[in-house]
């Protein structure tokens, strides 16, 4: 294919596009396909010779479809939704079509600069103050790691990338057991060790890390000769919605000269409504925080938000500047590729800013305050179910439940075939973690699709198929 026939197909696929989005919700939510399914269905070599886009278009909708599952179903209530809003996806169009590398500010000028005003409005829209300065990564992972190695960095008088981290006291970061994998990966990429990230227990309702726990186990890595260097705090973790008390920890943190960094991926979407603030009231004492609009907030994945009050301490941990990266004779210009990990960077910026200019923040909070509303109104009429039992509360538009009918033996393993038997089912979709070590069943919504009656209709499927188990 050449660009001569682009426009004809680039015209049937965004009208397949509109039918597949408007129709998604008549399809099952899980991929129904079975391990192997896909792979065997592809031929082991490639192709010698081109092959006409009829055929390869045939293949798509025969091969690759059944093995999807919809993200954009507006039943998704499982881990967290990777929303895709229609003018987010006409920005990711166009970015594909241009095909920048904003890598550096010479490179293509409007990436950066779009970049750092949507980034402000973000910063404005979620109530950060004046002072924050943020850089879109590709994910909370990336951003997380950044900002651990920022934390290695600081603690070791930005000497760790030049010496290493041999000879010195081990660095000790502290994080509750609720926090996501992610942190996990970045304190072993960066080198300071699993063993290394202190597990502070949690206390309260919302599975927060406890203050006065924490300030003792940074008393006692100081007395064995350790060296305690931050603090990942979560707000809207991804098992339950665990959320650290903010302030509490900063103050902690502040006294004892630790960097900080919240992870809010999921729910730093909801401080755009006001209301929802105060879940992470003291925030504003951060060193570091992410946010991932690609979650809730209706952007493309991928598109991570992270801020930082220093940016020039994320500059100085990760900038490297060869000649040929160098922009003579333009002073004050930014070069986000030195805030982040990869080099390469795409054109992020534009589906924010088609989005934010397309919904309004007043539209955007209204999706995101309909999901919580909907989502506790489930909560409310499945408490009073038979046989269920609520594990943890409402988390902004996340909850988990448990089903525990008289009688029954081996619950965890009940309601294993219980998540498994609704999946297969396919009008809804869930997923389910641990509580505590039992294993529990979580609802989420967030989906831009899901309407009211999608969320009461999980009611119906979770009872209907409950009641179909054998529970003995």
């Amino acid at each position: 294919m050449d660009w001569t026939d682009f426009g004809s197909w680039a015209h049937r696929i965004a009208d397949w596009t509109q039918d597949y989005r408007e129709n998604v919700g008549d399809l099952p939510v899980r991929a129904q396909s079975r391990p192997g399914e896909v792979l065997e269905a592809l031929p082991p070599a490639p192709p010698e010779a081109g092959e006409p886009m009829e055929d390869i278009f045939a293949d798509f909708e025969r091969v690759v479809m059944p093995g999807i599952t919809h993200w954009q179903h507006p039943r998704f209530f499982a881990y967290f939704n990777a929303n895709a809003a229609a003018p987010s996806v006409l920005a990711e169009f166009l970015v594909s079509a241009i095909a920048p590398n904003c890598l550096i500010w010479q490179t293509s000028p409007a990436g950066t600069e779009m970049e750092t005003r949507v980034m402000d409005w973000l910063r404005q829209a979620i109530g950060l103050p004046e002072g924050f300065a943020g850089v879109i990564q590709d994910s909370a992972s990336t951003a997380t790691l950044a900002a651990v190695l920022t934390m290695r960095e600081r603690a070791l008088d930005f000497t760790g990338n030049t010496k290493g981290l041999f000879a010195r006291a081990p660095l000790r970061v502290y994080c509750s057991a609720e926090v996501h994998t992610s942190i996990d990966r970045a304190i072993w990429i960066a080198g300071i060790g699993a063993e290394n990230l202190v597990r502070v227990p949690i206390k309260g309702e919302n599975r927060g890390m406890d203050p006065d726990a924490l300030r003792a186990l940074i008393a006692a890595d100081r007395a064995a000769g350790l060296q305690p260097a931050g603090v990942i705090l979560c707000v809207g973790a991804t098992g339950v919605g665990a959320t650290d008390p903010v302030a509490q920890v900063m103050e902690v943190a502040e006294s004892e000269g630790l960097y900080t960094h919240v992870d809010a991926a999921w729910s730093g979407s909801a401080m755009i409504c006001p209301e929802f603030r105060e879940m992470w009231a003291g925030v504003e004492r951060a060193d570091s925080i992410v946010f991932n609009p690609h979650k809730w907030l209706g952007a493309n994945f991928d598109c991570s938000a992270h801020f930082v009050r220093a940016p020039e301490d994320l500059v100085r941990t990760l900038a490297i500047r060869p000649e040929y990266l160098k922009t003579h004779g333009k002073d004050g210009i930014i070069n986000y590729s030195e805030w982040s990990v990869p080099l390469g960077r795409r054109f992020r910026a534009l589906k924010l800013w088609f989005l934010i200019r397309s919904y309004g923040l007043d539209g955007l909070r209204t999706v995101l305050r309909n999901h919580v509303r909907w989502a506790r109104a489930l909560h409310d009429r499945l408490a009073e179910e038979p046989g269920f039992e609520i594990v943890t509360p409402p988390m902004w538009s996340l909850f988990s439940f448990r089903y525990v009918p008289d009688g029954a033996s081996d619950l965890d393993a009940l309601n294993q075939r219980l998540v498994d038997a609704i999946n297969d089912d396919g009008r809804i979709y869930l997923t389910q973690t641990r509580v505590d070590g039992a294993l529990v069943i979580r609802f989420q919504a967030g989906s831009f699709e899901t309407t009211e009656a999608d969320v009461m209709m999980a009611l119906d499927v979770i009872r209907e198929i409950a009641q179909g188990l054998e529970t003995g």
